[in-house]
């Protein structure tokens, strides 16, 4: 899965994050039909200055903006949290 970590933290790039951390979590959802498809599960961490002023939904849209095109295949499921600086603690 390294490749799709790295296409998204590459497509991602745009967003000018300050953290990101990307959480690989297929191995937790073996058996599942979009694991079984071949379809990753994802936790992200995106902390940008970008994000300030926005509302939780229009973040996830500034996110799957850059990546929606991946999924479902080959990311199944990818949970977002996304922050603004002042909300996240250095």
């Amino acid at each position: 899965m390294s490749n799709v970590a790295d296409t998204l933290e590459q497509r991602l790039t745009p967003l000018a994050p300050l953290v990101f951390e990307l959480t690989d979590d297929s191995a937790k959802h073996v058996g599942h039909a979009g694991a079984a498809a071949g379809g990753g599960h994802f936790s992200l961490l995106i902390v940008s200055e970008k994000f300030s002023g926005l509302t939780r939904l229009a973040r996830h849209r500034a996110v799957l903006d850059h990546v929606s095109d991946l999924i479902p295949h080959p990311v199944h499921a990818l949970a977002i949290r996304a922050c603004a600086p002042d909300e996240f603690p250095s």
